[in-house]
């Protein structure tokens, strides 16, 4: 099978977003080919190349959405004529769509309106060319004007200004740039049997395309739904630049949903949010992403043993008389990992862990990441006074230099090389973030089999599914009792880890994901009708082109003649009719 892999800013790109699962999805399905048809979102994302690229991608295409050059082409009255009609029924679609907090799936004549045009636009450029002057012209900013100022159109279309106007027509520029690319030609998309589109939005703009031009089934994942990511975005937009493109992305994942064969959430948090965007729940196969076991596979193991010995200690300690000496406990040792930022809520962290260290005085706490970005070092630099404050150096004696038991670290630094090292050292994972989408550090802490507190946000409750303890966001007292109970609990903590890494294992592993999307592959091209008929050396169609046993050695890889009865072959007597 021949896949059309569309990406926005992620494969094959070098760091690009959502990279990963795309680079572990074309190595474990090597026995299909893949095209990756690929968006950069800027010019340093350019220059740091690509990964390297398995033997099954035989062919990379790349386009920049963040620069076009317009191709030289001048329309003429009639080119013009066609922009016109579709680029102001597509605007006119964008003015009076139903309000994206009122009904968040648009009416059938609007969402008919706008795929209409949105196909009339990309026939014009592929006929005539010269569609990225058009949209930059001042006869597309006219035709948005008409648009927002016809009868019918809504209050806040209504009440754009000219600079308002000018913001929208930019980015739907921008957003229509993939209507442009010669990427939908017969040897182009319309050589592949399948497209999936990595994500929604810009990225399954090809798809649509492919789809409309030459019949190719589409396939979309979304691990975060990006029509969410659009409505909270430019929050200091005027009221009719936020209508406008709200209305456009709207439209545009509704004619996604609708044209795409199947639609792949990661979790039930992103299922529910694609159901509330106009999406056909029969269309729905949720994929949960496939994280690598192997890096944890032998801090997962080591636990088992761990735990073993502990009990047994546990044991011994238990059967000693009064008068022997009690062996000292290790100190315990709760860990945070992630993207230092204010969403991962370590305030409510550090306040939850004064209550632990009032409960368990041995216990410390180890933050491990990175801020990110600006905001994220001046968070950082909060987090850290905050600690000094709540936490002072402790010292053994009056000539001793205390530490602070709250320590602040980054991968690759001491004592955290990696992150399966980092999770070896946790008595408890602890997750306190008010904002979460997919919890990748949580499934690596219990492919490491640690016992886990986390605030009920996003996926969490569905990837702990029962193996880790489950408290409200923004709410240190909670947190710090379940940390508590699990640092009392030894055989809980065992308990709940083996489990955790047993749920792990099952159904966040690369080889899942890699099973599922093999199956989902198989069934969306099973339910398409043939669109290029192979034909045997007598004219007739084969059901396929290469037949599975084709790749066996025997006999039957020579065709064979098929047996025609003797009736077929004689020569029939004419039959003559006797006239009177």
């Amino acid at each position: 099978m021949r896949i059309g892999l569309l990406t926005e800013g992620g494969y094959p790109y070098v760091g690009g977003e959502g990279g990963v699962w795309c680079d572990r999805l074309v190595r474990g399905l090597d026995g299909h080919e893949f095209d990756v048809y690929a968006f950069s979102v800027g010019q340093g994302q350019e220059d740091a190349g690509w990964v390297e690229l398995p033997p099954q991608v035989r062919r990379v295409r790349t386009a920049p959405l963040w620069a076009a050059e317009e191709d030289g082409v001048v329309h003429g009255r009639r080119a013009r004529r066609r922009f016109a009609e579709h680029y102001g029924e597509l605007t006119a679609a964008l003015c009076t769509s139903a309000e994206p907090g009122a009904a968040e799936k648009p009416g059938t004549a609007e969402a008919d309106r706008f795929a209409n045009a949105l196909h009339g636009l990309a026939e014009l450029a592929r006929d005539e060319g010269g569609l990225v002057a058009a949209l930059r012209s001042e006869q597309a900013v006219r035709a948005l004007e008409r648009a927002c100022r016809a009868p019918g159109a809504r209050r806040a279309a209504r009440e754009a200004r000219v600079s308002d106007l000018l913001t929208v027509a930019d980015h739907l520029e921008r957003a229509l740039r993939p209507l442009s690319l010669d990427w939908y030609e017969e040897d182009g998309l319309g050589a592949v049997d399948l497209c999936h589109a990595a994500s929604g939005g810009i990225a399954a703009l090809p798809g649509l395309l492919a789809r409309h031009f030459f019949g190719v089934p589409l396939l979309v994942t979304e691990y975060g739904v990006r029509l969410r990511t659009h409505y909270l975005t430019r929050p200091d937009a005027s009221p009719a630049v936020r209508s406008l493109l709200a209305a456009f992305h709207g439209l545009l994942t509704a004619e996604t949903y609708r044209a795409a064969s199947y639609l792949v959430p990661g979790n039930a948090h992103a299922r529910r949010w694609q159901k509330r965007c106009g999406a056909d729940r029969t269309k729905l196969r949720t994929i949960h992403p496939g994280l690598d076991a192997t890096p944890f596979a032998r801090v997962g193991e080591d636990r088992r043993e761990e735990e073993r010995e502990k009990s047994e200690k546990q044991e011994k300690r238990e059967t000693r008389g009064k008068g022997e000496t009690r062996e000292h406990a290790e100190p315990h040792t709760l860990v945070w990992l992630g993207r230092v930022e204010p969403a991962r809520d370590l305030v409510s962290l550090l306040h939850a862990f004064a209550e632990v260290r009032a409960a368990e005085p041995g216990t410390r706490l180890r933050i491990v990441g990175r801020p990110s970005g600006p905001e994220g070092e001046a968070y950082l630099g909060h987090c850290r006074a905050l600690a000094a404050q709540l936490f002072p150096d402790e010292a053994d004696g009056p000539h001793a230099v205390g530490r602070n038991p709250v320590s602040f670290e980054e991968l690759g630094g001491s004592g955290a090389e990696t992150t399966a090292d980092v999770h070896a050292g946790a008595t408890v994972t602890v997750l306190s973030s008010v904002v979460e989408g997919f919890p990748v550090g949580l499934i690596e802490a219990m492919f490491c089999g640690r016992a886990t507190v986390s605030t009920d946000v996003g996926a969490v409750v569905e990837v702990i599914g029962g193996t880790g303890l489950v408290v409200p966001p923004r709410n240190p007292r909670a947190l710090a009792e379940a940390c508590v109970s699990l640092l009392r609990d030894p055989e809980r903590r065992a308990r709940l880890g083996a489990a955790a890494r047993a749920r792990a294992l099952e159904l966040f592993s690369v080889e899942q994901n890699v099973a599922a999307f093999r199956g989902l592959y198989l069934e969306t091209v099973a339910r398409t009708p043939v669109r290029r008929p192979a034909l045997d050396g007598a004219g007739d169609p084969q059901p396929f082109a290469a037949p599975a046993e084709a790749h066996v050695p025997g006999h039957w890889t020579e065709p064979t003649p098929r047996a025609v009865p003797t009736w077929a072959v004689e020569t029939p007597e004419p039959v003559t009719e006797t006239v009177r």
